[in-house]
């Protein structure tokens, strides 16, 4: 017994984080505003930017959920979830000694408590969290995925797309995964999502087929030419460079959406035929579990609608005796019903016998009704169905 938990416990720290402090100076964006505003004022839109669990309600009320189910403290599941939402955070694990200080109220001074409330990890995914990355670690297992993947530069070393970059602030490396491999940073953390029963519910690096298009492409748009600092540093000017924006748009950007999947439908005697295709190199949904895809058919007598039907693509989680769930929590999973990338799905229904005409509208949401219904969400962009794309077809 005694060898079987030196065991756990060395594998269990093996690829353990490492922290490394990061200096007052460069902790928190506004730092960095000094010299690179615009790129600082892009990032303030994404949701990078509310990675934090006070600024996201998914996020937040997952957390209590989570807790709640697993008898875990909040904190030690924040701590657990900072692996890649915090990955500056001051502590890496928790254990069973701090459990019973939370039982006997004696967590208020202790350092986990410390270093979750610490205003320096509040923005979540900012500046020291990329631009800090000395190595991501390729040989480590996928189970590996945010700060448990990469190692750390010193403080005050910031890493970049660029070889010849200078600034008097902090000193400046150039890394592969900052320009011609930046699809190994996305996958530090957007790779595959785990629940705490080691069910794999996303697996976005899986399902990616990269071709002609990088993550970056479409979630920080085209290169334009601009300024990445705005120090004099070209003959008196500031170096003029093509960069992209940091506003890494993404699920929860509207804009994104439309046109997103290609859609077509026709009629097969009494059937009619909704084809949905992905141009996109990755599954759609993807990047969380729960996420839908809803097609909205009206069938329609002349210009009046006569009947109505919606179907849900979207996936299902369940715990023990197949209650559901959500994903973090799954033991179980419905099958996946995502358009793959660069695939087709075709689904069929009947027609109205006294129908004319059909119109089909697609939208894609960020969450279903079961798990909006589990945590209660309240705020709006959780229910809201982003539109995709249309169709209209004559019925003969």
């Amino acid at each position: 017994m005694k060898f079987f938990l030196i065991v756990v416990l060395v594998a269990s720290t093996l690829y353990s984080a490492k922290v490394v402090e990061v200096s007052k100076e460069y902790q928190k964006s506004e730092k960095c505003k000094a010299c690179h505003l615009e790129i600082v004022k892009s990032w303030e839109e994404s949701w990078h930017a509310k990675s934090h669990y006070d600024k996201d309600e998914y996020f937040s009320k997952s957390i209590e959920y989570v807790a709640r189910k697993t008898r875990k403290s909040s904190n030690s599941v924040k701590v657990q979830c900072a692996t890649c939402h915090n990955p500056r955070i001051e502590v890496t694990d928790t254990g069973l000694d701090y459990e019973i200080q939370v039982l006997m109220d004696l967590d208020k001074n202790s350092k986990v408590n410390k270093a979750i409330e610490s205003s320096a990890i509040n923005e979540g995914i900012n500046c020291v969290v990329c631009h800090n990355i000395d190595k991501i670690h390729h040989d480590r297992d996928d189970i590996y995925r945010g700060m448990d993947r990469v190692s750390w530069t010193k403080s005050g070393v910031m890493v970049g797309p660029f070889d010849n970059a200078v600034s008097p602030y902090h000193k400046t490396e150039h890394r592969d995964f900052m320009d011609k491999k930046s699809d190994e940073l996305c996958f530090v953390c957007h790779a595959n999502d785990r629940s705490v029963n080691g069910l794999v519910f996303t697996d976005m690096k899986a399902g990616y087929k990269k071709q002609d298009k990088a993550c970056v492409d479409c979630h920080m748009g085209e290169k334009t030419l601009g300024v990445a600092s705005t120090l004099k540093i070209d003959n008196g000017q500031a170096k003029t460079r093509e960069v992209r924006r940091h506003t890494f748009e993404g699920s929860h950007t509207e804009s994104m959406w439309v046109n997103a999947l290609n859609l077509d439908v026709w009629q097969e005697k009494d059937e009619i035929l909704i084809a949905l295709e992905n141009p996109q190199p990755h599954n759609i949904p993807s990047g969380f579990g729960s996420r839908e895809l809803i097609i909205d058919i009206s069938y329609m007598k002349v210009d009046n609608v006569i009947d109505t039907k919606s179907i849900s693509l979207t996936r299902h989680y369940t715990r023990r005796k197949g209650k559901p769930t959500i994903p973090h929590l799954a033991e179980e999973m419905s099958e996946d019903i995502s358009i793959p990338a660069y695939g087709k799905r075709v689904l069929k229904v009947k027609r109205d016998a006294d129908a004319t005409g059909v119109e089909v509208k697609l939208y894609y949401r960020l969450v279903n009704d079961e798990v909006h219904s589990i945590l209660d969400l309240r705020e709006a962009i959780w229910s809201k169905k982003f539109f995709i794309n249309s169709k209209s077809l004559e019925l003969k």
